[in-house]
């Protein structure tokens, strides 16, 4: 087995996983639990740190962090860097824990035409490992509770934009008549949730355009089974027709585009972009490859 050279962890808002990676940027092992952001109860972030590498800590090797553990509620606040971002920049803003348990790597900040910001913290990590070669141009859409479309260009992240698109979904489904008339469905309604991709990438306002989740079973047409699946596409459809729009609009290919994230959501994702012409493929779990990648940059592993 390969001698460990660096624990990296992936510390979000609901679950932490951590890895130890081989000097090649091999994952030797993996381990993860519900002890994110949200999730820590009593414990404060160095007991859960602790619990969750164990006997690994015993290792002295260097350790990386990226995610929500170092926003404003995380163990500490690391600021945000601005983009473009390359890895360069991402090593040289490394946060430290007070005990010096950790490095955690910074966020990145962009600001649009009008001056509002929009933000990433551990996608900046992702998008980093998902790319074989990570001086590539490749637009990467990554979905998730708030979904981020992400341009990198000549080893630097550029640009991005978020769709709130998992939040409005859970947001629906668990406070507005649109759950009241779900029904579980127990599978996979793929009918209903292609009728919801070609309805989302259609011209339309999402406002009036959710109604349809609702009138549709009035009318027949639609039955209560079919509902959480017809949202899912509608919701998943007008991002991907948002999306692309705000592509072309900054000059970016659609001919490079990488899918990252979770095995389930990331094939919706990818038949809504089939769905609207555009070829996309499926990238690998980025986050450990990312981390090594940072941590080399930042020369705390040779």
């Amino acid at each position: 087995m390969p001698t460990a050279a660096l624990i990296g962890l992936d510390w979000g808002t609901s679950v932490a996983r951590a890895y130890r990676i081989a000097a090649d940027g091999t994952v030797i092992d993996t381990r993860s639990a519900d002890c994110g952001l949200q999730k820590l109860g009593a414990r404060s972030f160095a007991q859960a740190f602790t619990d969750l590498v164990g006997d690994w800590g015993r290792e002295p090797l260097p350790r990386i962090a990226a995610g929500m553990i170092g926003s404003r509620n995380g163990w500490i606040e690391v600021p945000y860097v601005d983009a473009p971002a390359t890895l360069a920049a991402l090593a040289g803003g490394l946060g430290r824990t007070p005990g010096g348990e950790l490095a955690i790597v910074p966020g990145v900040m962009v600001r649009d035409g009008e001056g509002t910001p929009d933000v990433i913290r551990g996608e900046e990590t992702e998008v980093f490992g998902a790319l074989d070669d990570p001086g590539a141009d490749a637009l990467l859409v990554m979905p998730g509770t708030h979904s981020k479309w992400v341009s990198a260009r000549g080893g630097r992240i550029v640009d991005f934009a978020t769709w709130m698109t998992g939040e409005i979904y859970a947001v629906m489904l668990q406070h507005s008549i649109l759950g009241r008339l779900a029904e579980s469905a127990g599978s996979h309604r793929d009918v209903a949730f292609m009728r919801g991709v070609d309805s989302g990438l259609r011209d339309g306002a999402i406002a009036h355009d959710l109604f349809a989740a609702r009138t549709l079973v009035l009318g027949g047409d639609l039955t209560p089974h079919d509902v959480t699946d017809f949202l899912s596409g509608l919701l998943i459809g007008r991002e991907v027709r948002d999306g692309q729009q705000w592509a072309r609009a900054h000059g970016d290919s659609l001919g490079n585009v990488h899918v990252v994230g979770a095995d389930a959501l990331s094939d919706r994702y990818s038949r809504a972009l089939t769905r609207a012409g555009i070829t996309s493929r499926r990238a690998p779990a980025a986050a450990a490859r990312g981390l090594f990648r940072i941590a080399r940059a930042a020369s705390l592993i040779p």
